[in-house]
This record gives C-alpha cells, sequence and structure tokens, in this order.
C-alpha cells in the first residue's frame, strides 16, 4: 500500500491479516488526519472490519493499524499520550495492518495535521 501526503509518500509492507486485506478492498481512497502525540489517525470512508485478527494496543515505531471504535488508520512514529515509556500505544485496541518501509520517524516534522492524504493499493 502507499500513503501519498503533501510532505511525501510512504509504501507500506501489509501484514497477511484479516484487517490489511479488508483495507485493501476499500482503496484508494483520501482521507484528513489528526495528530495526537506520535500518531497520526483519520477515519476512512467505508467500515473496515477486522475479522477473525487479535486486537492489541501496544505497536512498533512505523506500524501502521485499523483503530476499530473510530473506523480509522493509525500511523505510528513514537509514544502517544496513553504510552507508558515509549512505546506507541493506542486508547483502545487496534489491528495491525503493516509497517512503514523506511524511517517513520520522518512524521513527527509534519505538524499537528495531514490533508488530502491518499491510500493507494
Amino acid at each position: 500500500m502507499i500513503i501519498e501526503t503533501e510532505k511525501g509518500s510512504f509504501e507500506v509492507d501489509l501484514y497477511d491479516s484479516d484487517a490489511a486485506r479488508e483495507l485493501v478492498k476499500n482503496l484508494p481512497q483520501e482521507i484528513s488526519m489528526s495528530r495526537w502525540g506520535d500518531e497520526f489517525y483519520g477515519s476512512l470512508n467505508n467500515k473496515v472490519e477486522c475479522g477473525g485478527d487479535s486486537l492489541r494496543d501496544v505497536f512498533e515505531t512505523g506500524e501502521v493499524a485499523i483503530w476499530p471504535d473510530g473506523n480509522a488508520l493509525c500511523i505510528f512514529f513514537g509514544p502517544t499520550p496513553a504510552s507508558r515509556g515509549e512505546e506507541p500505544r493506542m486508547i483502545s485496541p487496534g489491528a495491525g495492518v503493516g509497517k512503514i518501509k523506511g524511517d517513520a520517524v520522518l512524521f513527527r516534522d509534519f505538524g499537528t495535521s495531514l490533508k488530502n492524504v491518499k491510500l493507494r493499493p
């Protein structure tokens, strides 16, 4: 999957998971994203079901996930307000869908919001 922002494009290696397959079925789409600590999140246009995936609240830097409670795509690049230490943590459990190739820490320089984020297969 490719995430295109006004700041650059990022390739995501998708996991072999129900949520990742469901997300791809709903691409392409364009969303806006807000920042919460070192996470960007944005509501998806269509409901993405996580199926039988295991949900968790702790992720790795660079991981991309679906937050079912908000039907949102999340990009983790460091700790969030819910973190205990340096790990990225969701406010409630979600499903990992992949990991950004390269340095996700670059997102720290992207301000408080991202408009017109394009998600494509």
